[in-house]
């Protein structure tokens, strides 16, 4: 039952159409009705599929009440947990928990009762996942999101256990695309026809110091010295599509705060960007001290980027590869060059060394060569 008095709508011809939907002049149909708190709520369509969104939001809103939480429903549950963690981690997390819940979880399980959700119910969502060939690490992700959701409810005494069970089996679907750092002769390539390109600089920057993509968005001019040749990492940035605007935050982790040492080719790019950012017409007060702007005088998205990176590769007939595999690039050389992985991992911003040696150095077959070499002498005990 709707909430409220809610009056027959009409279409513009004069049809009714039903307890709260009615035709706007121009065209699209209204759909509202009165929640259990007294708040009108409203959406607007294209087509007539707003009666289905009456019958869902109304049911969704006798079930969503986090007072009674034993009959809430999981859509409503899901909704409670990530407001609050949209206070507690990064925004990147909260928009990748919000997608996998939007695109996997929520059709299998986001009307049922949160204390109604079983082990089966958990394995069909990583189940259709594999059938509709989603990728291991994606179905990964949504087991990530799935699982810290309904914890959330056993921690609270909502739910009498997790339902996403060690029994519950995700390790499934296609496999994850290795990401495989650029030997020294497609780097060489692709450096060529990176020359005079609108994002050469960032491109080059990144394979100097190894930087995210969100900490070269956001970095500012205060963050470097150019007398000591360094620059601090102290936030990031990423473009929120969903909302429409840029998105200001920390580092990924503790370990995201770190301190730089600039190469003189690093120096050397950022004299050239400066002198770059000189000749665009109009930079905004608020942007003014970032270092990376493009020709309208704002920060770059991470997509674009991307999309930038995919049209030099087909010019230069190499393979597709992401802003990521620069900084993969970056940890390899540094590899191969002599550094120590403990001094990597800083430089890098990781919190652990496994995770530095285990998902960013690549070691080549050349690589293996010479280091066998080296300790062949040791190896010959006769």
């Amino acid at each position: 039952m709707l909430k409220g008095v809610i009056k027959y709508g009409k279409r513009l011809n004069g049809k009714e159409l039903g307890v709260g939907i009615s035709q706007q002049k121009n065209g699209l149909y209204s759909a509202r009705f009165v929640d259990k708190f007294g708040k009108c709520r409203q959406k607007r369509f294209k087509k007539l599929q707003c009666r289905q969104w009456i019958a869902d939001a109304t049911y969704v809103d006798e079930h969503s009440n986090i007072m009674q939480a034993a009959d809430i429903m999981v859509d409503a549950w899901f909704d409670y947990w990530i407001d609050i963690k949209k206070k507690t981690v990064r925004p990147n997390t909260v928009r990748n928990y919000t997608e996998r819940y939007n695109r996997n979880i929520k059709k299998i399980i986001g009307k049922m009762l949160l204390s109604e959700v079983k082990p089966l119910h958990c394995q069909k969502i990583f189940s259709d996942m594999a059938d509709e060939d989603y990728r291991t690490s994606t179905i990964y992700q949504t087991r990530i999101a799935l699982f810290n959701m309904l914890e959330f409810a056993k921690e609270n005494d909502v739910i009498r256990y997790n339902p996403c069970k060690k029994s519950v089996k995700s390790d499934m679907g296609k496999p994850s695309q290795k990401k495989e750092a650029l030997t020294v002769d497609i780097q060489k390539v692709f450096l060529e026809y990176a020359r005079g390109q609108s994002y050469e600089y960032q491109y080059r920057f990144i394979l100097q110091t190894g930087l995210r993509t969100g900490e070269l968005v956001a970095l500012k001019w205060e963050d470097i010295d150019f007398q000591n040749k360094t620059l601090k990492i102290q936030r990031s940035m990423e473009y929120g599509y969903s909302v429409g605007e840029w998105r200001i935050g920390e580092p990924k982790s503790k370990s995201g705060y770190r301190t730089i040492p600039l190469t003189d080719e690093a120096i050397g790019i950022l004299k050239r960007q400066k002198e770059k950012n000189k000749k665009i017409k109009i930079i905004s007060m608020e942007w003014s001290e970032f270092v990376f702007l493009c020709r309208k005088g704002t920060p770059i998205k991470n997509s674009t980027y991307d999309t930038a990176l995919f049209k030099i590769c087909d010019k230069a007939q190499i393979p597709r590869f992401s802003m990521h595999v620069l900084r993969h690039t970056f940890a390899t050389r540094c590899i191969e060059g002599g550094m120590k992985p403990k001094t990597l991992q800083i430089i890098l911003g990781h919190s652990n060394i496994g995770i530095t040696m285990n998902l960013y150095v690549h070691t080549t077959e050349e690589e293996k060569l010479k280091e066998i070499e080296l300790v062949a002498d040791a190896l010959n005990v006769v």
